[in-house]
């Protein structure tokens, strides 16, 4: 095999349960996002981007839609014979097998796949973050460092600080202390959840991690404590750009409507830095004479009868006559009859609402709280004449 002198990682296996019915049969990287993309769709096109060839992908929670989506990588030009994309999930081995146990566990069962590429170094990827980035001045960074490992990190908002893994740094970007979601922090450099680290050295405290069997197995809580406490050199790289965890609904939510300012953090027409997806192969979209549509993102395939303000319509979908969609992200192939008010809301692939429903906040009705999102599950039917309230999640009968 030949050899690479950088290995990405990419976790992708958790199920991100603060999702909701969004990941009720779905994995948290494979949900959609931003009209025609899914998650995992920034990481793998960063990875593209950066010049980093080989990617493993580290599978788990419901990985069938995901492992179809993602293929043998030609969406992000990741087709390669000598590396490209290889999905790793669990597997049973002569003595066994287990599911991975935290994210340094998944690393440590897919010790062999990185070492038949001798890399000199490990990228350690989120599948499940949204942001552009450029991996390979990071790579630079660690170099000229000399660093053993080296994380990635972004100033968030003090009051939200609480929430991350957090580093606190001496003057030379060096790591002296990591907190996992302090109480009260002392820094607010959030860890974005990029790692690298000289391969030799990290799968040697992976092992030793391995053989403790009071370690919950995570790099947050076990792998980055150990490496600074014996005084591995560690520091943290500063990301300027935009970069959202995406973990709840909210979240979800705040990161569509963010790309419909009329200059958005995140750009999707930067054609130095494409993000790549699988296209979903749809004919052009139809505005009626009866529409009124602004501040949206209307993809191909969608029909307009009605209004859309400030929305998101992912591929196929149907707005009937008399019907109005605020600040709501409607995913693939769902039909919304007629005189139906969608609020706030993100509504399921393949769900049809009958006509005369309201789902969401009431328009006026509630001014002062309009904070929490509806969540409508895909493939179910909402009757004609419903009324679903906010902060509410429809869910259909159990199959």
């Amino acid at each position: 095999m030949q050899r690479k002198e950088c290995v990405a990682m990419l976790l992708a296996g958790g199920q991100g349960s603060r999702l909701g019915v969004l990941t009720k049969k779905l994995a948290k990287p494979a949900v959609p996002f931003g009209g025609r993309y899914r998650i995992i769709d920034f990481t793998l096109s960063n990875c593209n981007n950066s010049g980093f060839d080989t990617v493993g992908v580290l599978t788990q929670y419901q990985p069938l839609a995901l492992n179809t989506y993602i293929g043998i990588g030609s969406h992000w030009d990741l087709d390669r014979k000598n590396g490209g994309v290889t999905v790793l999930p669990p597997f049973v081995k002569e003595m066994g097998g287990e599911w991975y146990k935290g994210t340094a566990n998944a690393i440590y069962q897919n010790i062999e796949f990185v070492d038949q590429y001798k890399p000199k170094y490990i990228l350690i990827l989120s599948g499940d973050h949204i942001y552009k980035m450029d991996y390979s001045l990071m790579l630079d960074f660690h170099k000229e460092k000399q660093a053993d490992a080296t994380i990635a990190v972004i100033e968030v908002p003090w009051q939200e600080a609480s929430g991350f893994g957090i580093m606190n740094t001496a003057k030379d970007a060096r790591i002296v202390e990591f907190e996992e979601k302090p109480k009260v922090p002392r820094s607010n450099l959030a860890s974005m959840g990029v790692y690298i680290f000289n391969w030799e050295l990290l799968k040697a405290y992976l092992e030793e991690d391995e053989r403790n069997p009071r370690s919950s197995n995570d790099f947050g809580k076990n792998i980055i404590p150990l490496m600074l406490e014996a005084g591995q050199r560690m520091f943290a790289y500063p990301f300027k750009g935009y970069w959202r965890d995406v973990g709840t609904i909210e979240s979800l939510w705040q990161a569509n409507m963010d790309l419909l300012l009329e200059n958005p953090k995140l750009d999707l027409n930067d054609q130095k830095w494409r993000i790549y997806s699988v296209t979903p192969h749809q004919p052009p979209q139809y505005v009626a004479p009866s529409a009124r549509v602004n501040c949206s993102l209307i993809n191909e395939g969608c029909m307009v009868f009605g209004n859309v303000y400030h929305s998101i319509l992912f591929p196929g979908v149907d707005i009937g006559k008399g019907s109005t969609i605020r600040e709501s992200v409607i995913l693939s192939n769902v039909k919304i009859g007629k005189n139906v008010i969608v609020e706030r809301a993100i509504v399921g692939v393949e769900t049809i609402i009958e006509d005369n429903c309201h789902i969401g906040c009431k328009e006026n009705s509630c001014p002062e709280d309009c904070s929490r999102i509806t969540v409508v599950e895909g493939n179910i039917i909402v009757p004609t004449g419903s009324f679903i309230k906010k902060d509410c999640q429809l869910v259909g009968k159990a199959g």
